[in-house]
């Protein structure tokens, strides 16, 4: 290819004195193209701005089209991503708007109201009984609800076992859960912007130098 330009201050020197506003938006597209190892090729005209000859028409809009599809396909992917961490975020809240709606948990309410070695018990595993329709802990509450030698036995393992011994709770696995989740999506989100940002980029510098080619 003749006349290649890969990089900004050799573009500038063939243009050999022509004016070039540099504020303008192609600049920035330049810059941004050539610090990705793009190369143009340029032809001069008697008057007025050189004209675009590599890269050309169809590979410009080849290489939009494939990057409008990829940032496409990313924006899905982080909209996920996004919906996973409100999800984690109002999984409590979610829980104690269920609950509600559990005869399992009002049962566990009356059993607290009448019965002083069953809330003691309750209180000391800290029970979550608000997460009562949640299928991971519905078994267990159901258990400690409904048999009494199993709530013995676990509040006796809260109680004494050195697993339990900086945080007396029995669903502190929830917690630990839900703030992994959130961190994960965090991250994740913050991956996939950053490759989306750079897709933006990108387009700009394409779109631009397309501008110039149709000139």
């Amino acid at each position: 290819m003749a006349g290649v330009i890969s990089n900004y201050n050799t573009f500038k020197e063939k243009l050999n004195g022509k004016t070039f506003d540099e504020s303008k938006p192609l600049s920035k597209a330049l810059q941004h193209h050539f610090s990705k190892k793009g190369v143009i090729s340029i032809k001069s005209k008697e008057k007025g701005f050189p004209e675009l000859t590599y890269p050309s028409k169809p590979i410009l809009k080849s290489k939009i089209s494939l990057l409008t599809e990829r940032k496409k396909v990313l924006q899905k992917h982080q909209a996920k991503w996004k919906q996973k961490r409100l999800e984690a975020k109002s999984y409590y809240l979610t829980n104690n708007v269920k609950k509600l709606t559990s005869p399992l948990y009002w049962k566990h309410v009356v059993k607290c109201a009448t019965n002083k070695d069953y809330k003691s018990d309750s209180d000391k595993v800290r029970l979550p009984a608000h997460l009562v329709t949640d299928p991971r802990w519905e078994p267990m509450i159901k258990t400690f609800i409904n048999d009494e030698d199993y709530r013995k036995q676990l509040t006796e393992t809260v109680d004494k076992s050195i697993v339990y011994q900086k945080d007396k709770k029995v669903a502190r696995f929830a917690d630990d859960l839900r703030n992994f989740r959130i961190t994960e999506s965090d991250k994740k989100i913050e991956e996939l912007e950053n490759k989306l940002n750079e897709i933006r980029e990108d387009l700009f510098s394409l779109n631009e130098l397309l501008k110039w080619s149709n000139k």
